[in-house]
């Protein structure tokens, strides 16, 4: 491990990323047995958490001030086996693309898209959602990397809006492509009341790079388009 000269954040390389987080992939498998052992490695890595911050804690109320910084220690490296917390230490600045994490941020990213309420049962941060989403979309992406975004757009649109979702049109006007738009034009066709709203507005922000994706922008396009559902504008229109 060593420290970036500009941050001073921990740039591990990619083998340590993968010694710490690598079952976090399991997340995201197809297979429910594998899943499954993925989230009870989530679970140990949080009790470990917990119990490095009540450490710290106690550590606090001793007035130690040697104790408190090995305590601390101890706290953030449990922090770094553990999601959210493993993908707090990032460098700060405009591109990310060179970061070892990033293959984890996107699985983060993916696991909420994909199994929204085991994230929110186990792995909660609708902030790391979103500066991770504003990450992403600032940052200059390899092909491979592009490609998975664009297939993460494809699911994002096609659920029930959640929060921080209206953030992944930064990442539509990033990687847009005829890809990205063809994926969106058949959901915008489907069956999915879901599907064919927010792919719609997203193909229309596409065309507008100059509209910002505010709540009224949304607003105003819903009333330009009375065939949205009822329940589709409302969900829209509350999410964060």
């Amino acid at each position: 491990m060593k420290s970036d000269a500009n941050t001073g954040v921990n740039v591990d390389g990619a083998d340590v990323w993968h010694e710490r987080l690598g079952w976090t992939f399991g997340l995201i498998a197809s297979d429910p047995a594998e899943r499954a052992a993925a989230l009870v490695r989530l679970a140990e890595a949080e009790r470990n958490t917990q119990d490095a911050w009540n450490r710290y804690n106690r550590a606090w109320r001793r007035r130690y001030p040697l104790g408190r910084q090995a305590a601390r220690r101890n706290y953030l490296e449990a922090l770094r086996y553990s999601l959210p917390g493993g993908l707090w230490d990032r460098p700060t600045g405009p591109d990310i693309s060179t970061w070892p994490g990033l293959p984890y941020a996107l699985c983060f990213l993916e696991w909420e898209a994909r199994y929204p309420h085991e994230w929110t049962r186990h792995a909660k941060s609708w902030g790391t959602k979103e500066s991770l989403i504003r990450d992403v979309a600032a940052a200059h992406l390899d092909e491979t990397v592009r490609r998975k975004l664009v297939e993460l757009i494809e699911t994002v649109v096609q659920r029930p809006y959640r929060c921080k979702d209206r953030e992944y049109v930064r990442v539509a006007r990033a990687v847009d492509s005829r890809d990205l738009r063809s994926r969106l034009e058949r959901a915008a066709c489907a069956d999915n009341p879901w599907a064919q709203r927010h792919a719609r507005y997203v193909l229309w922000l596409l065309d507008r790079p100059e509209v910002p994706n505010t709540r009224h922008v949304w607003q105003t396009w819903l009333a330009a388009h009375p065939e949205a559902p009822t329940d589709v504008a409302r969900e829209r229109s509350d999410g964060q």
